[in-house]
């Protein structure tokens, strides 16, 4: 979440346990699920970095 916000996303709401970021000039939301201290899998990180663009470093 640090990584999207540093990039300019803005987190627009929480619903539940997601916590969904916007960015002006983008279609896409992103939602990011939040459930305690457990890190995302590769996968749904991966999928994420892909919508919001950002470099895979």
């Amino acid at each position: 979440m640090r990584l999207l916000e540093r990039n300019g996303w803005i987190l627009e709401r929480i619903q539940g346990s997601h916590h969904i970021f916007i960015k002006d000039g983008k279609a896409v939301r992103i939602s990011v699920p939040v459930h305690g201290n457990r890190p995302l899998k590769i996968g749904l990180q991966s999928h994420l970095i892909k919508l919001a663009e950002l470099p895979k470093e």
